[in-house]
């Protein structure tokens, strides 16, 4: 064994694991934490030791319950996606338990506790965008079978108008206004099935989202702040400007309506560098690079937990005359461009994406 292998002791291999590690005596008092488990709780070592675990953890969680379970069953046991938010602990602490028994003394319980990983993450956004695109057959099968009937309701609505007494006009009008209404349903659901590839160039983010800056400043934010805090040094990202412009739009929309009810509300816009960041490209062997993190964030009421991770499927939204297809649309022109999404509500609203860096030396795009 070298001099330097010596040196590597137990506790320094675990408080170089990411993952939250206790150990917990047999009346579940905390016996050992590694950093990351400090870091989780907000509490050093010191404060943790022969402290009862449900000091720290939410009344009734699950895990309060695990270690007996583990000692009773002699094995390894674990929970999936349990939250442990708390006014000490946070909002969005989502966790994956893992219990086992230590050899040496089953009365001595190892909890790991994993948050979500990106490739949680990524998962999630794969699943999101195949969801969007299932919508591109009902799509097709709405244009041909239910716009040509609207437009024959339509125009017999139109027709009997002038013939009607004053309140059946009213009538009349409200059955033009729905089935145009329903026409532009039909319209936006029909861009799910645009299968083209998408016409990519280098572009300026930060002139996309100057640009987007100014039509919400100029309309539907104009009550509120709006802050930017850019990398000015980042590159060009690999995208279609104009898809950009849809996206970032329709983002900077949602948040501004989560606003809506709120003194004081902010929008903040941001931009990053983040090197390192690699995922699997839908077939493909090869990894793709994605350094490139936009953010919108707001300072709103956030939203429900339990809705998070549905967002970007099709019909489902927050709003109360809402169509859900919005975010849908957002996530198909990210995973279109071999972007990420994802969402994170906690203390506001912010949604994040990841996308490639253009590699090249075209003139990028304004």
């Amino acid at each position: 064994m070298t001099a330097a292998a010596r040196r590597v002791t137990p506790s320094a291999i675990l408080n170089a694991l990411p993952h939250a590690i206790v150990v917990l005596g047999p009346d579940d008092e905390i016996i050992s934490a590694n950093d990351a488990a400090e870091a989780f709780f907000g509490a050093s070592m010191a404060h943790l030791q022969k402290k009862p675990l449900d000091r720290f953890v939410p009344f009734g969680s699950p895990l309060l319950s695990l270690p007996a379970k583990v000692r009773q069953a002699g094995a390894g046991l674990v929970e999936y996606r349990v939250d442990l938010s708390s006014p000490r602990l946070g909002q969005g602490q989502v966790v994956d338990i893992h219990a086992m028994p230590l050899p040496e003394d089953p009365q001595m319980v190892v909890l790991t506790l994993d948050r979500p990983s990106m490739a949680d993450k990524i998962d999630r956004a794969l699943t999101s965008r195949a969801a969007a695109r299932s919508v591109t057959g009902l799509a097709a099968m709405l244009a041909h079978e239910i716009r040509n009937p609207l437009s024959g309701i339509r125009g017999a609505a139109q027709l009997i108008e002038p013939t009607l007494d004053e309140d059946d006009r009213a009538l009349a009008r409200l059955i033009t206004a729905e089935t145009d209404r329903i026409v532009k349903l039909v319209d936006r659901m029909e861009v799910f099935g645009d299968a083209r590839p998408v016409q990519r160039a280098p572009v300026n983010i930060h002139t996309v989202l100057d640009h987007v800056e100014r039509l919400a400043a100029s309309g539907f934010a104009s009550h509120l702040e709006i802050r930017k805090a850019y990398d000015p040094s980042l590159p060009p990202v690999n995208a279609n400007h104009d898809q950009l412009i849809q996206v970032f739009l329709n983002l900077v929309k949602n948040a501004a309506e989560a606003l809506s009810d709120q003194e004081g509300g902010i929008i903040t816009l941001t931009t990053a560098f983040r090197p390192g960041m690699r995922v699997a490209a839908p077939g493909s062997p090869h990894k793709v690079s994605l350094p490139l993190e936009f953010c919108v964030k707001d300072n709103g009421p956030g939203v429900p937990e339990d809705l998070v991770p549905h967002l970007f499927e099709p019909f489902v939204t927050t709003k109360t005359n809402g169509t859900g297809l919005g975010l849908a649309l957002v996530a198909k022109i990210v995973g279109d461009h071999g972007g990420v999404i994802e969402i994170d509500s906690n203390a506001g609203t912010t949604v994040r994406i990841l996308m490639p860096a253009y590699e090249g030396s075209e003139r990028v795009t304004p």
